[in-house]
């Protein structure tokens, strides 16, 4: 059964909260352009999840699903590059990028299960 408000979906209340933790965990980032980048692509998900949710057709929804999966991709590129340049510590981009990788598998089911549905 499909989800009537994106609030009650584990995905999106998991992509906030990896959303939280990158604001947080990136607030003494000497680098803002890298920070800055990384909190957009992070914020992007839930974002895109909700907009979609709220829209008024089926292929909206399944629109906005995508670039959320796309901007998981971004964000997931952007946390190995953080961790290479050292800009992030090892532990805590590792951490994000296995959520990130959980989210992207979260919304490619969920994609498929829309698609079903259009």
């Amino acid at each position: 059964m499909e989800a009537r408000s994106y609030e009650t979906l584990d995905v999106w209340k998991r992509a906030c909260a990896l959303s939280v933790a990158l604001f947080q965990g990136t607030r003494s980032c000497s680098d803002h352009v890298f920070r800055d980048q990384v909190t957009r692509s992070g914020l992007s998900v839930p974002s895109n999840i909700a907009e979609g949710y709220e829209r008024d057709s089926p292929r909206e929804r399944v629109q906005f699903l995508k670039v959320a999966k796309g901007s998981c991709g971004e964000l997931r590129t952007q946390l190995m590059i953080g961790m290479r340049a050292g800009l992030l510590p090892e532990s805590t981009g590792k951490a994000h990028l296995k959520e990130t990788a959980e989210l992207s598998k979260m919304l490619h089911g969920l994609l498929e299960y829309c698609r079903q549905r259009t």
